[in-house]
């Protein structure tokens, strides 16, 4: 499903309109690198990253914010799609770092590398990062379990990416997609419709959404830890602009 609406001029607008697009096959060649995890590359192929960062409209020097990054598949990927002229922050808050091997997975990520990476160990509504100052930010696989739990503390996150957007910033939301009146919480998916009356309400403009990571044989009765579908979703995909 694609929704173009009359907002694609307005990308032009913003702070990193002096960057230059990402180059698809050249970031591709990047993540074949050696020094990239077997793990990481393992996830490639699902996610497309070079293709999904192309859509979204990351630029080479860009500064940006990888929301909830976990151990940091996102960030190594935006690391090297943004180049050495660029920045990513790597945000995890304190409860997420202490959960599992999420510290020590960020450290080893981290660790000698990924010079262009700066960690923020925040809560995202307290990132500590001037407003208007990143040009581009995404959540991957991320917003469900927030809105799940709480839409009032789903409504403030994106309130809180909002404001350190630049004026004309991109934001990329990726998720698991739901369907309206199942469990979703359960699932750990969100319904488009759930997840388009959320970012309106907080102020962002919807300039596009792809179906580039919608999978057919996903019928969304299960979640994406079920072996069935071996963590390949339907997944909803969002630009957004500020």
């Amino acid at each position: 499903m694609k929704l173009l609406l009359s907002l694609v001029a307005v990308t032009a607008l913003f702070a990193g309109g002096n960057a230059l697009a990402i180059d698809v096959a050249a970031l591709n060649a990047s993540l074949a690198d050696p020094g990239r995890s077997d793990a990481d590359k393992a996830l490639d192929e699902a996610r497309k990253p070079a293709e999904v960062l192309d859509f979204l409209g990351l630029e080479e020097g860009m500064t940006v914010l990888d929301i909830m990054s976990g151990g940091g598949w996102y960030t190594e990927v935006l690391s090297r799609a943004v180049g050495p002229n660029g920045k990513v922050y790597m945000q995890n808050g304190p409860a997420a770092l202490a959960r599992g091997t999420t510290e020590a997975t960020v450290t080893a990520r981290l660790e000698g590398r990924l010079t262009n990476v700066e960690r923020l160990d925040k809560d995202i509504t307290d990132l500590g990062l001037p407003a208007d100052s990143v040009d581009f930010a995404i959540t991957n696989l991320n917003f469900h379990d927030v809105y799940n739990r709480d839409p009032a503390a789903a409504q403030a996150f994106l309130v809180s990416v909002r404001n350190v957007l630049k004026p004309g910033g991109i934001f990329g939301l990726i998720d698991h997609e739901g369907t309206v009146g199942a469990d979703n919480a359960a699932l750990h998916r969100i319904p488009m419709e759930s997840v388009v009356a959320a970012v309106t309400e907080a102020g962002f403009e919807i300039v596009e959404t792809s179906d580039l990571l919608n999978v057919s044989s996903d019928d969304h009765t299960k979640g994406p830890f079920d072996a069935a579908l071996e963590r390949n979703t339907d997944r909803l995909m969002l630009k957004l602009t500020k």
